[in-house]
């Protein structure tokens, strides 16, 4: 098993997102690269601590690569926008991908680049790429939450929508449904 951790926005979306991955064996949300050990929930919305709200990602690389990964982070999110996705702002909810080795550098960095030189988006990617300083999980309410709350406004308006784009766009890459 290898671990990726990704930022992409408010943490309960992207942990919905790739949760019914095949290949993927756990999501845990959290928060990471910030200036404290084991931040609150409330601190981290503070934009105090410089942490981001992530997801790190428990994968078996002999079903699906970090390179597939990297894939959905991109088109799940809008990588162009400075500590923002949509109606969340702040700087916990910037765009990044946080290595956690060189090969995982260099293949977000290249990914990166494609998107920036063929146009992708309408502004430059600004996702940072960084290695992975600290990892904290989030508070156990924070966990799996779009599968427990998904009925919740914010799930349905947000978190929804990101999780229908990706079992349109990745159908055959999701876990199959058991009896």
């Amino acid at each position: 098993m290898e671990l990726a951790t990704f930022g992409a926005g408010c943490f309960w979306c992207v942990e919905a997102v790739f949760q019914d991955l095949q290949g993927v064996q756990k999501v845990v949300s959290g928060y990471s690269n910030g200036r404290i050990a084991n931040p609150t929930y409330r601190e981290v919305c503070s934009g105090l601590t410089g942490h981001a709200e992530v997801i790190q990602i428990t994968y078996d690389p002999q079903i699906i690569s970090f390179k597939e990964l990297l894939e959905v982070f991109w088109k799940t999110h809008d990588p162009t926008t400075l500590n923002r996705q949509g109606n969340d702002t702040g700087t916990q909810y910037r765009s990044g991908v946080y290595y956690h080795n060189d090969e995982q550098k260099r293949l977000a960095e290249e990914y990166k680049q494609k998107l920036n030189e063929a146009h992708a988006f309408d502004n430059p990617v600004v996702t940072e790429i960084e290695p992975l300083k600290s990892f904290y999980p989030a508070e156990d309410y924070h966990q799996n939450y779009y599968k427990q709350n998904g009925h919740e406004p914010y799930c349905q308006f947000v978190a929804r929508p990101k999780v229908e784009k990706v079992r349109a766009l990745f159908g055959d890459k999701l876990k199959k449904a058991t009896a």
